[in-house]
């Protein structure tokens, strides 16, 4: 899940994308409406957790323009104020979900993911092919009867996948989904998650390799 989270408050910008990050999410950072902005114009986000009151372009027109592109991109809103009026303004602006300030780290991670699930066709909850099992809330994959030991990245590229229902997807694809802006396009990351992935996952193999195309389960 690619997630963009617009704060202008820098540590605390900092400490939510810390724990998205460990959540197996990847996370970009804006500081101010104007960068937010330009990242969304060319990053196709699954999530934007934005807060209501930043410089530059304010919260609210950033997520009307997002409604009004109709994007798949679900905004979660932030801000100081709690009241009813002010959690009716950010809806009506277009967001699909509003969490005041301050939150429980727990609470806005359980709420990004399920925005996350409604920017996609459907899924459920776990998701299942064959004997395998993910629970991307408790990050906790089960083939067999057995959790497999995988790492946080490992899980969300197994998640893609999944959730793709068959669909071949590229590398390409899983770097922009999977890792976020920090990652070198031209390194072997992928594949190499890929590989471990398959060895972990054990026979009889899951990931098929498409030659030119990319990976599908």
């Amino acid at each position: 899940m690619r997630v963009l989270v617009v704060e202008d408050q820098v540590d605390l910008a900092d400490s939510v994308a810390r724990v998205l990050r460990r959540e197996g999410m990847a996370v970009d950072v804006s500081h101010d409406g104007d960068d937010a902005q330009e990242r969304l114009s060319v990053i196709d986000y699954d999530v934007v957790v934005l807060d209501r009151d930043i410089p530059g372009v304010h919260g609210d027109e950033l997520c009307a323009e997002i409604a009004v592109d109709d994007r798949r991109t679900r905004v979660l809103m932030l801000t100081a104020s709690g009241t009813t009026a002010d959690r009716v303004a950010g809806l009506s602006l277009g967001a699909d979900d509003y969490l005041p300030k301050p939150f429980a780290f727990a609470e806005l991670v359980a709420r990004i993911r399920a925005l996350g699930r409604r920017a996609h066709p459907p899924a459920p909850p776990i998701l299942v092919h064959g004997d395998l099992r993910l629970d991307p809330a408790q990050r906790v994959a089960i083939r067999g009867g057995m959790r497999l030991p995988l790492t946080t990245k490992e899980l969300a590229v197994l998640e893609h996948l999944l959730t793709a229902r068959g669909r071949v997807v590229s590398a390409e694809e899983l770097l922009e989904r999977v890792w976020d802006e920090q990652a070198d396009p031209f390194t072997t990351t992928v594949k190499a998650t890929i590989n471990r992935l398959r060895s972990k996952l054990g026979q009889p193999p899951v990931i098929e390799t498409v030659p030119r195309e990319g990976y599908r389960i």
